[in-house]
This record gives C-alpha cells, structure tokens and sequence, in this order.
C-alpha cells in the first residue's frame, strides 16, 4: 500500500503542477470570452431549457433535458460538496475557497463547452440509447477534420475511456464509499463493511436498469437532497451571520498570503491553498473533466448547444452556491482550527526510531521517529462523546521541520484509540518523518479527533446546533454517495461500451458493484483519500482539455449560430403552437 501511495503520490505531483492549473483555467478564462461571457446564458436560457419549454418527446436521446441535469448533478453534487469542500479547508486553509469558486466560474463555460462538442458528435444509430463523450469526439471528430487520421482519433478514444475508468474507480467510487462509511461509523459505530454492504446492494438494484433508471432516480433525489442541506447549511450561517463579513475577508486574503496555523489546522502556504481549492473545485465540479458529456449526451435534443447551455448551469449550482455554503458552515463554526477534544496526563516523550547496529537512525539520515503511548481524557464532551471507542482515529500537531510537499514546519502525528479503564483512554501513535537535523516538538498541547471529509461538515453542523449534524449530514452523505456512485457507473459503463463493446456491461456492472466493499477498507487517511481521488481526475483533465481546445472552433460556430438563431426568433418553443414552426426551418424540440 505504502509503495502504490508513493507512485501515485509522484504522478499527481506532475499532473496537478501550478502551471498544470493555471492552464485549465485559463481554458476556462479563453471559453468564457469566446462565447462572449456564456455563463450569463447558462442562467438565463438554461434555466429557461430546463423547465420543458423546448422539449420535444421526437428528438432522439433516452432522458429530458432536467433528468439530463440531474443525472450530472447527482453525479456533481455529492460528496465533493461535504467532504471536499471540508478537506480542501483544513488542509490548504480559507483560502482554498477563493480558488473553488474562481473553478466554478470558469467551470460553467468549460462544462458548455465540452457538452456542446459531444453533442456534436454523439452517436444516435439508436435513437432511445445514444452514446457520448470525449471518446466519441476523437472518434468521429478526428475522422471528420483528417479522414487520414481516423486511426488516431480511436487510440486518444480508448486513452480517454481508459482515465475514465480510473477516476470512475477512485473519484466516483472510492470517495463516495469511503466517506460514507467513515461517517457512519463516526457517528453511529456502525462497521464499515455493513455501511459497504448497504451502498452495493442499493447501487446495484438501480444501475442494472441504465440511464433511464438513472436519470427518474436523479430527478427524485437530486433536487430533495440539495433542499434539504442547504435550507440546514443556511440555517447555520444565519445564526453566525454577524460572522460572515469576517469570513469573507480572511477568504480573499488567504487566498493569496500564508495560512497561520492554529489550533487542529496546522497551517498552509498561499501556493498550497491554491492547489488544494482547485482540486477540490475540479474534482467536485467536473469541469474540463470529460465525465457529464457522457450523462448529457443521452439527452433529447436535435439542438447541441441547448444542452451545453444547460449543462452549464452545473458547476453555478454545485460550486458557487452548493460548496460555498458547505465552506462558510465549516467557517463560522470554527470546527476548522479547532482546540484539543482530549487532554492528556504528561507530555509524550519522542524518540528516534533505533535501527539495526544500535545507531540512531536520525544519527543516518533517516528521519523517522516515534512518539510515546499517552493516556487521555475527555476535555470537550460536546465533541468527544460519541467518538471514545476503540479504533477511533487522533492526532497532535508537532513541529517537524519542513514539509517537502506541503513546505509547512508543523504537521499531524496519527494514532489510535486502543482500550480504557478509569484512568482514561491509551492512545498509540503511528511513526513519522520529520526534516533531517530537526528534533520533533509537540506545539499544541492535546490531541485532536481526526474528522475527515464528512465527518468534519457534521461536527461543524452540530457546533452551532448540536444534535443538527448528526441526522442532517449523514443523511444528505449517503444520498450524496449513492446518487453519484450510480452516475458514475454509468459514465464508466459507457468507457466499457467504447472499449470492449455492449456485451461486457453486466460483467462491468458487478465488478463496479463489489468496488464499494473493497473502498471502505482500502483508504487509511485523509491524505490518502485526497491523493487518490483528484488522481483521477488529473488524468481525465489531461486528456480532455487538449480535446476541447482542439474542437473548440467547432463549439463556439454552432454557439454563436444557435443563439443568433434564437434572437431571430426562428426556434419556437415546442410548448408554444405556431403554424409556421416548420417554415422556420429548424426543429423546436
């Protein structure tokens, strides 16, 4: 395990480079000027598409266009909301969500774009179940600019397909499970195994009915769960609302300046809080990533722009209102930079790991070392009651030197909870790293609970109302969880399709299902969690974006052809009768 973190963790390094990011969005910044500010048309038009008003049931596509939407915001608004949002703060600090929102506005003119193209370029052989995406983009794209390179359109297809793939597994799949059962078990002690049990059976019953499933079970669920959290998220941000103006300025001002550690946030450099704001962004939104096209591509449209505006409507709802209420919770409840939930007796004493020969291995160079079991005792009942049970993951914060990725002096020690008696709780401690030459320090005196993802959103929920966080978060998590997973089986299942064709689907539907049950056990940290699940996405964002910069030509001519069809009036909507509708020449769907 520790060796695949290492690969993986060697990739993202690469992947999600500063200049990796900036030229993502700059992607974004370049759509948005092209298409003369279309997020303002995603708004307005958008909103106007997804009320029926152009529907036509004769259009090929299986789904309507609202079913559409919510197919790809279930699979947008899930769990990146709660917990990405969540890990996004506490490692890379307020500023983080500065760089969130900079990813949802540029994300809407991406996400209209990349949905435009695979419209353009869907296969609709059959008419009730098309097929979309980058992939098919490459296919018939390619072949359409350069009949002589066909071959290479179908290579970057199966390329595309195979990211795909990889963040299904890890992005769509590994995150939701995992978060799921962690919260589960933080809150109710339920074994994360039955929580994997429970999510496999409830995925597998819906997928093995497809898209069409998909989509009547997204539009039910997606709009209630999304209402229901952000009426709690509001809720709480009233009741601080003295607070918020605050917030907001230390928003912006981290966002370009170093976070000061305090508390359980150990700190963060402006450049750390920009990477981690845009992962989350990107992995949350799905922006420039390649994934929603394939949920959108099933629409009933003759008209491919209609639904690329439509799909823009998604990183505004998932990133700019969605995260940033999840953000201004976590905030103004000060759960972020928490103080110590459990206080120990004495100081634990840290010693370096002796290695073979009787040397010190710090004395080598090597800079592993250990810290002693201690005993605790609870110091915030609100916060530690349902937490003291063996297992239940802690940490102090120790000053070690700087951090090669983080470049921060202080950072976590990990340890667990190991058994009780009147006394208190033993807790045990991992190993860790620190720079070479330096001696660790404990800087905050106490030992924190380690609140991951989900976990960290409800306890900032039951802060201000304690008791709110425990029905309210856990609640949305697993509609969050269990909409996105089935989503992404589907955006994986149409990878399948491209690569080994219809035949191989249930065997991929069973394989995705069992997924789940190995997830709740595969990740240990939150770091891990992090570093697997914007993996995949890094992957998609280097394959897709170079696609839509290359048919970008193409999207932004049937843009600015179909809106200025629209002010010429020659679409009518289907709803509206006109004797003329087919004089005019062009279908009003």
């Amino acid at each position: 395990m520790d060796s695949l973190v290492a690969v993986v963790s060697t990739i993202n390094n690469a992947i999600w480079h500063d200049y990796a990011l900036l030229a993502v969005l700059g992607a974004g910044v370049l759509f948005t000027f092209w298409s003369g500010f279309g997020q303002y048309r995603a708004l307005t038009h958008g909103v106007a598409v997804i009320t029926g008003k152009y529907d036509d049931k004769s259009d090929p596509g299986a789904i309507n266009h609202f079913q559409a939407l919510s197919t790809a915001l279930s699979a947008t608004v899930g769990l990146g909301n709660i917990a990405g949002v969540a890990i996004a703060i506490s490692l890379g600090g307020p500023g983080a969500l500065f760089w969130m929102w900079m990813v949802g506005v540029a994300g809407m003119c991406l996400k209209m774009t990349e949905v435009t193209q695979s419209m353009l370029f869907r296969d609709t052989s059959d008419p009730g179940n098309p097929h979309g995406g980058p992939m098919w983009v490459c296919r018939r794209g390619i072949a359409q600019l350069a009949p002589s390179l066909a071959p290479v359109g179908t290579i970057i297809g199966v390329i595309f397909s195979l990211t795909l793939l990889v963040s299904t597994a890890t992005g769509g799949n590994m995150f939701q499970a995992w978060n799921v059962a962690d919260i589960s078990f933080t809150y109710f002690g339920l074994p994360r195994w039955i929580a994997g049990v429970i999510l496999t059976l409830a995925v597998g019953l819906v997928i093995i009915g497809g898209i069409k499933r998909i989509g009547e079970i997204a539009g039910r669920i997606v709009p209630f769960m999304c209402a229901t959290y952000l009426l709690a998220g509001l809720l709480v941000i009233v009741v601080n609302i003295s607070e918020v103006p605050a917030i907001f300025a230390l928003i912006f001002t981290e966002a370009f300046s170093p976070s000061e550690g305090i508390g359980a946030f150990i700190g963060g450099t402006a450049g750390y809080g920009f990477l981690k704001g845009l992962q989350r962004a990107f992995f949350s939104s799905e922006a420039g990533q390649g994934s929603a096209p394939i949920a959108h591509s099933a629409a009933k449209t003759n008209e491919p722009v209609r639904e690329g505006v439509v799909a823009g409507l998604e990183p505004f709802i998932d990133t700019i209102v969605v995260c940033t209420v999840t953000g201004l919770v976590i905030l103004s409840s000060g759960v972020w930079n928490r103080d110590p939930a459990l206080v120990h007796d004495t100081a634990p004493s840290i010693s370096p790991v002796i290695a073979d020969g009787g040397q010190a291995a710090a004395a080598e160079g090597d800079i592993e070392w250990q810290m002693d079991s201690v005993r605790v005792t609870v110091a915030d009942e609100l916060v530690a009651d349902a937490q003291m049970r063996d297992g239940t993951v802690v940490f102090v914060v120790v000053e070690a030197g700087a951090n090669s990725e983080t470049g921060l002096a202080r950072s976590r020690v990990f340890g667990t909870l190991t058994g009780s008696d009147a006394a208190g709780w033993t807790v045990e401690f991992d190993r860790f790293d620190a720079a070479a030459g330096v001696t660790p320090t404990l800087v905050v005196d106490g030992v924190f609970f380690d609140f991951k993802g989900a976990s960290l959103t409800a306890k900032a929920f039951d802060r201000v109302f304690p008791g709110l966080g425990i029905w309210i978060v856990p609640m949305a998590a697993w509609l969050f969880a269990f909409s996105t997973i089935i989503s992404w089986g589907y955006y994986g299942e149409q990878g399948i399709v491209y690569l080994l064709g219809q035949r191989s689907v249930m065997s991929y539907r069973v394989v995705y299902c069992m997924l789940i049950l190995v997830s709740v056990q595969f990740v240990r940290t939150q770091d891990e969690l992090d570093l697997f699940s914007t993996f995949g996405t890094g992957l998609m964002l280097w394959v897709n974006v170079p696609i839509m910069l290359i048919f970008g030509p193409m999207a932004m001519r049937a843009y600015h052809d179909y809106f200025g069809r629209l002010r010429r009036g020659e679409m009518v909507p289907a709803r509206t009768p006109r004797l003329d509708r087919s004089a005019a020449g062009h279908d009003a769907e």
